[in-house]
């Protein structure tokens, strides 16, 4: 697969994401900030979705981990029933939980894992208890049970998935070196592939970001790049750190519950700039391997 060279391509929501390349291609979102962070309802996300014109390969930044759900749109453009598309997501957390009033950050999976031209999604890098028996109810079973969806997880172990007859829905490894080993032989196999990229997988001596944050380090999304050479559709990136108070009680609610507090300015300004930097060692990790 020929990857088409494109300006990195930024949908604005909150102003997290620096800049990238003077060719950069930068949509201003802002004003629909309080309408899709963190979630939002279906109608909301159709209309952005009607509106969007994305390029048809590259690499999009979609800002705040809060709008990973956003993944889906690129998904919906690139996925064919004909040439079957696989989803790697690095993230630490499983992003398959239950939310009922719509798609939010931590649900798309499950909506992305439905998707007809979509084989299967591997959530690669989860430490997060969200797969554990304390929260088993809590996540989408249909993905798991009907074998669209893989967990691969660092010292966490969704065992209630034994229980279910579908233990080989989750992965599990000490060690984020022997999960990509594990991992890079699967790829190999691969043929066609969209990598979606949340910087909370990494630990926060790589980066930091207000989630909370797993093992990676950067050799290991470079390792994966390196097997995914030849194989990608395309790629997004999320996971940068910006502040926001919401007009609506009920996200407030919501936020609150998963700890989400308050940032310092000055703080979110320097986690900003190292956030810059690794945009730009992805996107050379991209170029480097022909991407």
């Amino acid at each position: 697969m020929k990857w088409i060279a494109t300006p990195p391509f930024i949908l604005d929501f909150d102003n997290s994401v620096l800049s990238l390349s003077a060719d950069e291609i930068r949509l201003d979102l802002t004003q629909k900030q309080e309408a899709l962070r963190y979630g939002c309802s279906w109608p909301t996300f159709k209309r952005l979705e009607q509106d969007l014109l994305l390029p048809p390969m590259g690499c999009l930044f979609l800002g705040s981990g809060d709008y990973h759900h956003l993944s889906l749109i690129p998904l919906k453009k690139l996925a064919d029933v004909k040439a079957p598309l696989e989803v790697v997501v690095c993230d630490n957390h499983p992003d398959n939980m239950r939310y009922p009033f719509g798609v939010h950050c931590g649900s798309w999976v499950r909506w992305a894992a439905a998707l007809p031209g979509i084989s299967h999604v591997h959530v690669l890098g989860i430490t997060s208890p969200d797969v554990t028996w304390l929260h088993a109810l809590e996540n989408h079973w249909q993905p798991l049970l009907f074998g669209r969806l893989t967990y691969w997880c660092i010292g966490q172990k969704a065992a209630w998935l034994n229980l279910l007859g579908s233990g080989k829905s989750c992965r599990s490894f000490n060690t984020a070196d022997e999960l990509l080993d594990c991992f890079c032989e699967k790829a190999r196999q691969m043929n066609r592939v969209y990598l979606s990229i949340d910087k909370d997988v990494f630990n926060p001596q790589t980066v930091k970001t207000h989630w909370d944050q797993g093992k990676w380090e950067k050799r290991h999304l470079e390792t994966l790049i390196a097997t995914l050479t030849g194989r990608l559709a395309g790629v997004d990136v999320t996971g940068e750190t910006s502040d926001y108070t919401y007009k609506s009680r009920f996200k407030r609610l919501l936020t609150k519950l998963d700890g989400l507090e308050k940032l310092d300015p000055f703080q979110i300004k320097s986690w900003q700039i190292e956030q810059q930097k690794l945009n730009w060692e992805i996107l050379l990790m991209l170029q480097k391997n022909g991407h």
